[in-house]
């Protein structure tokens, strides 16, 4: 397997490998024990970017990430999420919020925090106002955003700019199979701002590694042949397949799939041992084309 390669976290001078992993269902089930062994592999293979948040098993992701740390031992970039629900949107509540999560995973510092969504009518100002006290205060290395869009995100950046803080990244839903960020403006002003696009649910939660339909097709059956064609020209998966098109997408943008097991973190970093061709992305790029 080649190293992971590295790709910049923005304008904050930190490089963080190009896949790593979203902990979502960590904290799903009762036996954790995949979870330090999914932990390892990724380590191994240089996947060394967790991505968490607090109501990923109400804090039970963290707990599962911090004790993973401590029995490994090897460094590791983490970035957990403040929830931003009603009531609960000062900069105050971000910092209590980032304070236990600190517990949970057993740090005194996070490399990355973000406001998981931007509430309806919730204070842009205040968010970015939390997030630059939280690096103030040293508690976050780097911070960003969930969920914004290009109009929000770029608020945010303009109020962190004022402390001469940088907007790290905006974690959003990218995939062949959603492909929003491309018309939405959200790659565009991540471009703009040079802010890295941290993509979550990059293989569709499964929904590209099937077979092409036998008899009605859907509107990504496209897509999945070319997928599978293109996975027996190198024989890979499909998955990825899928991967490798979203790195070579765009320099901006970082993969967080799920693993739950170690042989899934394995085969997401196993996209890094090859490249698509030219003429193999614009197969999926047409096939997999947004409307405008």
């Amino acid at each position: 397997m080649q190293a992971n390669p590295l790709r910049r976290l923005g304008k904050t001078g930190v490089e963080v490998p190009a896949i790593g992993v979203g902990t979502n269902r960590w904290s799903y089930g009762a036996n954790d024990a995949p979870v330090f062994e999914t932990y390892q592999a990724l380590i191994d293979g240089g996947g060394a970017f967790i991505d968490t948040a607090e109501v990923y098993g109400f804090g039970k992701s963290e707990r599962l990430i911090g004790d993973c740390i401590a029995k490994d031992g090897r460094p590791v970039f983490v970035a957990s999420k403040f929830a931003p629900f009603v009531a609960r949107t000062s900069p105050r509540h971000l910092g209590a919020a980032l304070d236990a999560s600190l517990a949970r995973l057993g740090r005194e510092s996070i490399d990355l925090y973000y406001v998981h969504f931007p509430f309806p009518f919730a204070d842009l100002n205040g968010f970015a106002d939390g997030l630059a006290e939280a690096v103030k205060s040293g508690k976050a290395k780097s911070v960003g955003v969930s969920n914004f869009n290009a109009d929000q995100m770029r608020r945010v950046a303009d109020r962190l700019a004022r402390s001469n803080i940088p907007l790290a990244a905006n974690e959003v839903h990218y995939s062949l199979a959603h492909r929003d960020p491309e018309t939405n403006g959200v790659l565009d002003a991540c471009r703009e701002l040079d802010v890295a696009l941290v993509a979550y649910f990059p293989l569709a939660s499964g929904r590209l590694a099937g077979p092409p339909a036998e008899a009605k097709a859907d509107k990504l059956d496209a897509v999945r042949r070319a997928l599978a064609e293109i996975a027996q020209a190198h024989q890979a998966s499909q998955s990825q397949v899928a991967l490798n098109w979203l790195l070579a997408r765009d320099p901006h943008v970082i993969l967080i799939p799920g693993a739950t097991k170690a042989h899934h973190a394995k085969a997401n970093l196993a996209a890094l041992d090859w490249s698509l061709t030219d003429e193999e992305f614009v197969r999926l790029d047409a096939a997999s084309a947004p409307a405008r």
